[in-house]
């Protein structure tokens, strides 16, 4: 590495010396005489400083045939119409680049770093350069160029005193905003040319024309700024800027209207963003592109010179354009590749949730027949424990059977109905009285009291919804009646089969079974601890309504109670 390498290698870790140092051999330049070699010296090593200091190509980035054609022809221009007029649009432009730096720095000292360094490129320019050309054609006024060129300097002194931080200190550590760049690059175009047009027409001396321009300027940026923001009965003109920058490019409405379109009719994810994405082909700067999603990927269209990607999760989207996309595009299209992987992850959610709902059907339908089928085992296992019992009495024997078994055959009938057609309503209605006494017949051997009632000649009852409350509650209580000597069941139907009533004489429901009692599956040490969870459900589809009426000692009591819009239906 020779000793200019390191030199330049230096300054491009240190942007403090570097900007001084550019600063420094543009004010030699100014001072010497742009017909000397020593000024066009001066001015073509500042250039190769400006080359380290600026921040949109990498100063390490190895420079080719094309790109150093294009500097050998800038500079060879340059060194042909090297003159006062170029100096002067070299200074505008360096104080654009430097007053751009400034709206990113929060560091206070730093700001001041960059703020005295643009005071300094405006001060050659008002003071120094723009006299050197007007002078000929209308008096300039008191000469400053002494007191510029060597006070200036002082403020160089200054900015090596004042501490950078770190960040703004290390290489691409101060960004440049583009936009600020411009807006500064074209008011001080406008104050340079304002100022030769207020001397032309109104044959006005330099300082008297650049007072008028500073001044209208002023007045204008106050306008500007007082109809700028919204105020009640006024819409500032911040708004239409807004929505000028924010719909760059019609066609992005286009996709959105068919994005929206595609989302309502189309399920599957995967074909969604597929076609969502194709959808892009008619944007007028997309030639292609590919994404990946997941286990999911897909291209479209073709590819092209320029490509630029948008990372996401779980959408990867790489588009390929026919030009390189401004920073403005680079932004609608990372808000288009969200919406798109917003879309395409609630499709996922909602594909998730059906599959859930498919399998919460799937396991409450199989939870609800083994408990069906648990309650028919139960019967037939004291069906057989009372069989056997009845040794030398073959008439009560063949009696029990005769009662039993078509009781069960009937239920092992509606548990495949249920099976076949989960969502169906198996069993009919039975009128109360005759229901009523074929669940005496079932229990006639068990320690149930059924209550004597006189029924309604047309009182019905749907036989599945009270044939499994009244197994489930009986179960339970003859469970209970094991472990609890003494306890009591009573079972009560109203007259009209409006209510039917399950009471024990046992201990209570504790509190945190019954807090989730009836409303989600509890814990059972007897079963599955969702019988009545289902039977609960059961109710509420057949237009009933189960619930615990009573919970206290010596009387716990459970009611199924019809809906006073349904007594119609199960009267007719």
């Amino acid at each position: 590495m020779t000793t200019l390498q390191r030199l330049g290698s230096a300054l491009r870790q240190r942007q403090r010396w570097l900007l001084i140092a550019l600063l420094a051999l543009l004010h030699l330049a100014l001072v010497a005489d742009p017909g000397t070699s020593f000024g066009l010296l001066c001015w073509l090593v500042d250039v190769g400083l400006f080359i380290l200091w600026q921040p949109f190509i990498y100063a390490e980035r190895t420079v080719d045939f094309g790109g150093l054609t294009v500097i050998a022809l800038v500079l060879g221009c340059g060194i042909a119409w090297y003159g006062w007029w170029l100096l002067i649009i070299w200074v505008i432009l360096l104080a654009a680049l430097v007053g751009g730096r400034v709206m990113f720095v929060d560091h206070r000292p730093t700001r001041i770093f960059y703020l005295i360094a643009f005071a300094y490129l405006l001060a050659a320019l008002l003071l120094w350069l723009v006299p050197k050309v007007v002078a000929n054609a209308a008096p300039v006024g008191p000469s400053l160029n002494r007191e510029f060129a060597w006070g200036m300097p002082a403020f160089l002194c200054v900015m090596t005193l004042l501490p950078l931080s770190r960040d703004s200190d290390r290489p691409g550590g101060a960004m440049v905003d583009l936009f600020y760049s411009l807006l500064i690059f074209l008011l001080i175009a406008v104050l340079v040319l304002g100022s030769l047009a207020f001397m032309v027409l109104r044959q006005s001396g330099y300082l008297e024309a650049l007072l008028n321009t500073l001044m209208l300027m002023a007045m204008l940026l106050l306008l500007i700024g007082w109809t700028w923001n919204t105020r009640p009965g006024f819409t500032g003109i911040d708004v239409f800027f807004s929505r000028y920058l924010l719909t760059i490019g019609l066609p992005f409405e286009k996709w959105l209207h068919r994005l929206t379109t595609l989302a309502g009719g189309e399920a599957n994810p995967e074909r969604f963003l597929a076609q969502a994405l194709d959808e892009m082909l008619a944007l007028p700067w997309v030639d292609g592109g590919s994404w990946v999603a997941g286990a999911s990927g897909g291209s479209f269209g073709s590819e092209s010179r320029f490509r630029q990607e948008f990372p996401g999760h779980p959408l990867h989207l790489t588009l390929h354009t026919r030009h390189k996309l401004s920073p403005a595009l680079v932004w609608h299209f990372h808000l288009l590749a969200q919406l798109a992987n917003e879309h395409y992850v609630a499709k996922l959610r909602a594909r998730e949730l059906q599959q859930v709902s498919y399998l919460r059907a799937i396991h409450e339908t199989g939870a609800r027949l083994t408990h069906d089928v648990k309650n028919l085992l139960q019967s037939l296992n004291n069906l057989c424990y009372l069989a056997q019992t009845l040794e030398g009495r073959a008439d009560e024997r063949l009696d029990l059977l005769q009662r039993q078994l078509p009781q069960i055959t009937q239920r092992l009938q509606q548990t495949l109905g249920k099976l076949q057609k989960p969502q169906a309503e198996v069993g009919g209605r039975l009128p109360a009285e005759m229901w009523w006494k074929i669940q005496q017949r079932r229990y006639a051997d068990s320690a149930v009291v059924f209550a004597v009632t006189n029924f309604d000649p047309e009182a019905l009852v749907p036989t599945a919804l009270f044939d499994s409350v009244i197994d489930n509650l009986l179960q339970n209580a003859l469970l209970k009646r094991r472990s609890e000597e003494g306890l009591q069941v009573r079972v009560a139907l109203a007259p009209d089969a409006s209510l039917l009533s399950v009471c024990d004489t046992g201990s209570a429901v504790s509190e945190e079974v019954l807090a989730h009692l009836l409303r989600t599956p509890v814990t059972s040490e007897s079963g599955l601890g969702i019988g009545l969870y289902h039977a609960a459900r059961q109710a509420e589809g057949c237009g009933y309504d189960l619930s615990l009426t009573s919970n206290r000692p010596g009387e716990v009591c459970f009611a199924l109670r019809r809906h006073a819009g349904t007594a119609t239906a199960v009267a007719g």
